[in-house]
């Protein structure tokens, strides 16, 4: 009898793979070969899981690879195996569910809010065949849009639609920065780079090691998403705010809407994002347990990019792969306080996001080609709950303080105050803007930035520009530009869960994302939104 014989394939890892910037595919091909020893035949096919940069010696910047690829060699990829930390058996980082819906549901789950976490945590129940309702008080993204650009060009603020309520959350008029440094050993992250990707993300967010989309891209895809829940099960209701939450003997039994409606439901997932001011006070008013959590302010800065570019990437400034340089930097001051750069924007605008009439509020934005003339970012000072002392909404009044005042400080007219950084660090007005142009619309107001922040931030702050100087030449160039105030940089609240997911005293509600001070960033708050949606379907499963 003759027995066939079977070619064992291997998937393997190769991690750190280091090769000059300006390489080919047969040089990586080549590194390949060479680091597990075997031969082209032995290679039945490979791709690049990750690719980042290692741009510390300008003069020679490193293309530093993750590759994924299928040998049959078994001899010396078993050796490779037992000697060599960067080759390893490649994860499987592939999605698997927790359960699926049971045939006779009584209720459905409901999602408020349809930011990165409302939506992720929508898909996965619709997903899993829970049909869920998601609640938003915005509007659908492209009225959205229109309503946010309203604000920018016209100076028409519109309080349920702006750039942070409404259809994509405050991540969609962002720098679409899909990166994150939390603990993801279940590869949560891969399962939201893939459903960007079916949704029309470029495919390369699943392997460049800063992926990032930006604003025009967002939209389209969120509205995929959207049609994707729908054909699911899923509902989705926009200009549904959701007034109160029902509550009986310690568990959640639904919401009233702002027309009125009620909604009955015993899982309730609370993804309304950092500034769903009114949201928190009502829930804080109900009996749930929400605590004061630290945040940051300060101010955004404006650089030319090319300034940037040229520090960080030196002779290679606007290669195609490196693309817009960015900057990350932290400092300690001698009062105690730390200051550090924050949502790095390259080749982006700073945008007015204000969610409240007479209120100034800045962010940063980038478009995907982030070819806009200068680079900006939040250069903010970090606070705790003993600088607002209180109750727990007591972040909320100071952030609302500051905001005020930079409306009053900006002329009231939504144009935001500004000061060029020489002044700032002089102590004078400024009169005139120099080379920096500002990309903030409405408009900025040129005037004295000292009173906009406490004394100890603004005091943090021009100890730390200096020091930004010395790590990237030009940092504190006296023509770049200093817009206030930032004050959203997470929320000032946290409302406490429990190992379940669920709120330490209110059973069946889901705190979730950046609103309830779990996530800061559009991929931590869709990974977020995953986990808990997979705990309301544990638990609803659990209970038939």
């Amino acid at each position: 009898m003759r027995y066939a014989r079977y070619r064992i394939i291997y998937m393997l890892r190769i991690t750190e793979l280091r090769l000059p910037l300006n390489h080919t595919d047969a040089e990586l091909k080549s590194a390949i070969l060479t680091k597990l020893n075997i031969t082209t035949d032995n290679l039945v096919s490979y791709s690049v899981f990750r690719r980042a940069f290692d741009a510390r010696k300008k003069h020679d910047i490193k293309l530093i690879y993750t590759i994924d690829l299928l040998t049959d060699n078994e001899d010396d990829i078993l050796k490779n195996l037992e000697t060599d930390p960067q080759v390893s058996l490649t994860p499987n980082t592939s999605y698997h569910e927790v359960g699926r819906a049971p045939a006779n549901l009584k209720t459905r789950p409901i999602v408020i809010g349809t930011g990165p976490c409302g939506l992720f945590a929508g898909l996965i129940l619709a997903q899993m065949g829970f049909n869920p309702i998601i609640l938003e008080r915005g509007k659908a993204v492209r009225e959205r849009t229109k309503d946010t650009f309203g604000l920018w060009r016209k100076g028409i603020f519109n309080a349920e639609s702006n750039v942070q309520f409404g259809e994509g959350g405050a991540g969609t008029f962002s720098d679409g920065k899909l990166y994150t440094q939390i603990k993801d050993p279940k590869h949560y992250g891969r399962k939201v780079l893939t459903e960007f990707v079916k949704a029309g993300a470029p495919a390369e967010i699943l392997y460049v090691s800063k992926p990032h989309i930006g604003t025009f891209k967002l939209v389209s895809m969120v509205e995929e998403m959207r049609a994707n829940i729908v054909a699911l099960g899923g509902e989705i209701r926009f200009s549904s705010r959701v007034d109160d939450v029902l509550i009986e003997n310690s568990q959640v039994q639904g919401v009233q809407l702002s027309s009125g409606e009620i909604i009955h439901s015993t899982h309730v997932v609370l993804a309304v994002g950092h500034s769903a001011r009114d949201t928190f006070k009502m829930l804080y008013e109900r009996g749930v347990y929400v605590e004061a959590k630290p945040f940051s302010i300060g101010f955004r800065i404006e650089h030319p990019q090319s300034i940037i570019d040229r520090c960080q990437f030196g002779d290679n400034a606007g290669h195609s792969i490196l693309g817009a340089a960015d900057y990350k930097l932290a400092h300690h001051c001698s009062n105690g306080r730390s200051v550090y750069s924050f949502c790095m924007c390259p080749g982006g605008t700073v945008v007015a996001a204000t969610s409240e009439a007479g209120h100034v509020v800045t962010n940063g934005m980038s478009q995907y080609s982030r070819n806009e003339r200068n680079a900006n970012s939040a250069i903010v000072v970090g606070i705790t709950p003993d600088d607002y002392p209180g109750n727990p909404l007591a972040g909320i009044d100071l952030q609302r303080r500051l905001e005020a005042h930079a409306f009053i400080l900006g002329g009231g007219t939504y144009a935001a105050p500004g000061q060029r950084v020489g002044d700032f660090l002089a102590q004078r007005p400024s009169t005139a803007l120099g080379q920096v142009q500002p990309s903030y619309t409405p408009g900025v107001h040129l005037c004295d930035l000292s009173s906009a922040l406490p004394d100890y931030a603004i005091e943090a702050i021009r100890e730390a520009l200096p020091v930004f100087d010395k790590k990237i030449k030009g940092f504190a160039m006296p023509d770049a530009l200093l817009t206030g105030v930032e004050t959203r940089t997470s929320s000032p609240i946290r409302i406490k869960r429990n190992e379940l997911y669920q709120s330490l005293n209110t059973k069946g509600l889901y705190p979730a994302g950046e609103g309830a001070g779990y996530a800061g960033g559009i991929l931590s708050a869709a990974v977020d939104g995953i986990k808990v949606a997979e705990a309301v379907a544990t638990d609803i499963i659990n209970r038939r």
